[in-house]
This record gives structure tokens, C-alpha cells and sequence, in this order.
């Protein structure tokens, strides 16, 4: 199933400068079943996008990876960096496709070593983010991967951890993107590439 998605999107000339026509492809269509919306979580007004149906699916899995993989491949990527926690299921993935490390950063006191901290808001709140001093080398590229993104406070926070370290942010990858919060704006000097919008 997997080698012919792949074999499909290869023949279709899929890459990061035609991102926008994948919307209205048959393996994104699928993708968007497998995303289950519940009203008013964690907080009444909040639309909540559930991936739990589509990690729960293998071959819905395994296309997500290879979207959010695929306009990377044989890029100057030298890690790449997933927030707590849903950041880390697509981010570990990504790594191994891309075959690179894995750099977590994580909620406050979760980290054994010395850390940098960092501040963000979400859009129902605010909490801070941490990740090892040592995690990165200067002018290392990374790839910033998140399951969503929303209002972009997670994002501008990780983006800030990682250049901090002295690091380069070479691009961010999600698999969703919620327009209407305008959230990119908060990235917008950092290439975005999201897979699914709405």
C-alpha cells in the first residue's frame, strides 16, 4: 500500500512548489476522513482536530509521514525538532525518513540537563516549552515538525528555542494547518509546509 502511494505521488510530480494542488488529490481526501472533529475541547469554543483515528489507521499513518516527508528529501536537513507531545510522534517519524536525529523539546522539568526555556501561548492559554543547551551545533539546519498548526505561539516558541542555540530553522512541517487562526503569520519567515488545511 505504501510503495504504491509513493509510487502514485512520484508519477504525479508531487514536490513542495505544487503543495497547494495536493488538496484536492484522492490520498488527501482519505486523509481528511481519518480526522475526527470534536466541539468544544479542551474548552467550550474550541474545535478540536482529533489525529487519533488516523494514527490508528496504518496506510493513513504511513501517508502522512511521506507527506510531510516528501518536499525534504535530499535537503541540507541535519535534525529534526518535535514539540511535547504530538510533536514527537511526527517528528521521530520524520527523522527516520529523512535519516537524521531526533531533538525533543518538552514541557518544563522533563529534561534531565541543563535547558533553555521558552514562553508561548496557545489559543486557550499559555505554557512554556524546554529543551537541552547542548541539543544543538550552530548552523545546524532543522526541520521544525508539529502535528497543528493553530494560533503558531508552539511554533514561534520552538523557532526561537532552536535559533537560540544558535541553530537554523530550514523549514516547519505539519500535517495540519488551521488558516483561519493565522497562525503562519506568527512563523511567516520560515518556510511552512502543511499538508492538510482548513
Amino acid at each position: 500500500m505504501l510503495c504504491a502511494k509513493r509510487a502514485q505521488l512520484h508519477a504525479e510530480g508531487l514536490s513542495l512548489s505544487c503543495q497547494d494542488e495536493w488538496f484536492a488529490r484522492p490520498g488527501i481526501t482519505d486523509l481528511r476522513k481519518l480526522i475526527r472533529d470534536v466541539p468544544d475541547f479542551p474548552q467550550p469554543g474550541i474545535l478540536f482536530k482529533d489525529i487519533t483515528p488516523l494514527l490508528a489507521e496504518p496506510a493513513g499513518l504511513a501517508l502522512s509521514i511521506e507527506l510531510m516527508a516528501q518536499p525534504f528529501r535530499g535537503r541540507d536537513i541535519d535534525a529534526v525538532v518535535g514539540a511535547e507531545s504530538r510533536g514527537f510522534i511526527f517528528g521521530t517519524a520524520l527523522a527516520n525518513a529523512l535519516s537524521v536525529g531526533f531533538i525533543p523539546i518538552r514541557k518544563p522539568g522533563k529534561l534531565p540537563w541543563r535547558t533553555r526555556k521558552q514562553e508561548y501561548s496557545l489559543e486557550y492559554g499559555t505554557d512554556k516549552f524546554e529543551v537541552h543547551e547542548d541539543a544543538l551545533l550552530a548552523g545546524q539546519n532543522v526541520l521544525l515538525v508539529d502535528d497543528v498548526l493553530a494560533t503558531g505561539g508552539t511554533l514561534e516558541a520552538c523557532c526561537r528555542l532552536i535559533r537560540g542555540l544558535g541553530a537554523n530553522v530550514y523549514a516547519i512541517s505539519v500535517l495540519i494547518e488551521l488558516s483561519a487562526l493565522a497562525g503562519r503569520e506568527k512563523v511567516r519567515e520560515y518556510q511552512v509546509h502543511s499538508v492538510l488545511r482548513y
